[in-house]
């Protein structure tokens, strides 16, 4: 198969180099503010919660750069006799339910878990990429490939270096995430491009699933979540192979990644339950209200199931 036609940076078997991550970076335009929409929704729950800014991105003085602070959401009075849920989102920028149903459930919801269990909320781990509408960091690079020791990504090393204190301690990792339809249009031709490898077309799953740990699954807790989230939207079936984005489906919406050896955000913290939601908002079957609704539902099931089940 033949270097995808459209993506118009680089050649085709080549990897890329400087000049031609300068050249993506030059075609990505600012569409929405961090600051209006995200800082400012958090700065409005400080009477309720602790807010810190765990690292703080400068960009500036890059083409389309720019400095974001990098906030985290506790639980006032954090008690160490109570264990501790990690809820992330936006590590992709683009995922806009992610951040919207993260902020959603610390607005609504977060305050019945108070004396029950130690919440920590990152909403959007990416903020550049939350305004430049991307998957990848300002150096094309995809955070949620890089969260390692010694990362290359700035978001990844700032979240790697928050959560490793509390690793081995989390009862609950919920990592927020969306499947759009721009993953096979623009990202994943993109991702070819970049590494100088042919683009082999895909698909996009119709509806919610989820991504369980491989090398440590809790299929159990997998359904629980999938149970909540169906009554609000559709779960995504298995494609005619029995698969979702090339895994095979093991149960009723999950597939299965080995988080910690990807580098993928839901590894940090080596929590007991963990799960990466995926929702579809490109769906004709659902809406933008619906899927940030669905993230806040897996939110409170994984964090009910683990409560239950500790």
């Amino acid at each position: 198969m033949q270097q995808t036609p459209f993506y118009p940076i680089g050649t085709p078997g080549q990897r890329w180099g400087d000049a031609e991550r300068a050249a993506w970076r030059a075609r990505q335009v600012r569409q929405r503010s961090h600051a209006d929409d995200v800082v400012t929704r958090i700065d409005a729950l400080r009477d309720r919660f602790d807010v810190e800014t765990y690292d703080t991105l400068d960009y500036s003085g890059r083409e389309g750069g720019g400095r974001y602070p990098l906030l985290a959401i506790r639980s006032r009075d954090w008690n160490h006799d109570l264990p501790i849920g990690v809820i992330t989102g936006g590590v992709h920028g683009y995922e806009t339910s992610g951040i919207e149903g993260a902020l959603d459930f610390v607005e609504t919801v977060a305050r019945n878990y108070a004396g029950r269990i130690n919440l920590l909320v990152v909403p959007c781990v990416s903020p550049w990429g939350y305004e430049h509408v991307q998957r990848w960091n300002i150096d094309a690079i995809d955070p949620n490939r890089a969260f390692r020791a010694g990362s290359p990504a700035k978001e990844s090393a700032a979240l790697v270096a928050l959560l490793t204190p509390l690793r081995g301690t989390v009862l609950v990792h919920v990592d927020l995430h969306e499947t759009t339809d721009t993953d096979e249009s623009e990202f994943r031709p993109a991702l070819a491009a970049r590494d100088g490898v042919a683009f082999e077309p895909g698909g996009i799953p119709d509806g919610f699933y989820l991504v369980d740990d491989s090398e440590r699954p809790q299929p159990a807790f997998q359904q629980a979540v999938i149970a909540a989230v169906e009554q609000v939207t559709h779960i995504a079936p298995a494609d005619a192979d029995g698969e979702m984005i090339g895994s095979p489906v093991v149960a009723h919406g999950v597939i299965e990644y080995p988080l910690e050896q990807l580098g993928l955000c839901a590894g940090i913290t080596g929590a007991q339950y963990v799960t990466t939601t995926e929702v579809y908002p490109d769906s004709p079957r659902t809406t933008p209200t619906e899927c940030n609704a669905a993230q806040v539902a897996s939110i409170v099931a994984a964090l009910d199931y683990a409560l239950a089940h500790r």
